[in-house]
């Protein structure tokens, strides 16, 4: 099979919605077969998410997702400031929803929803976990849950996180645990 050009060439952008956290855009494109098409574009700064295990139990927060429309539990995680760096965030968001700072060791990152927004999330591995408390946001509401590592990623296999950050945290942090 040839090597084919699959690019698609932006012709147009159109803003149409600017929020506080996204910005969404219609741009219109130039296909690989020379025929227009519309592309809906959700850009987001991009997020941290931190697997941070105490001893050998996961440190994770409950929080009611309003978009869900019911209450989570996941690994510790937050948005990327303008001009911060992944690991700062890591360190910052880890303080401010459970309390504690550690060592960081960077898992990887992954695309949340490729085939419309351009997120980032960095994984990061927390140990050697000291309490060291920062002030939650005021429009956030969390409560914190330790869970043994070993359940957490029984409960990844089962199916009981549908947040693809908290499964995939899990699942490298249980892969680094194992490798070391």
């Amino acid at each position: 099979m040839k090597n084919k050009n699959f690019t698609e060439v932006c012709l147009t952008q159109e803003v149409v919605f600017e929020g506080k956290v996204i910005r969404v855009q219609k741009d219109t494109v130039l296909l690989p077969n020379g025929q227009e098409s519309t592309r809906e574009v959700v850009h987001h700064p991009g997020a941290v998410a931190v697997a941070a295990l105490k001893d050998d139990e996961l440190i994770m927060v409950r929080q009611y997702r309003y978009a869900l429309g019911k209450e989570t539990l996941e690994i510790p995680a937050g948005k990327i400031d303008p001009g911060e760096e992944p690991q700062a965030c890591a360190i910052r968001e880890l303080r401010e929803e459970t309390g504690y700072q550690g060592e960081l060791k960077f898992l990887g990152r992954f695309n949340t929803s490729p085939g419309f927004a351009d997120e980032v999330i960095h994984i990061y591995l927390a140990t050697n976990l000291v309490w060291a408390p920062l002030k939650p946001d005021e429009d956030e509401f969390i409560g914190i849950k330790a869970i043994p590592l070993d359940k957490a990623v029984e409960m990844v296999y089962k199916g009981e996180f549908q947040d693809a950050k908290t499964a995939l945290g899990i699942l490298l942090a249980d892969r680094n645990k194992k490798s070391n």
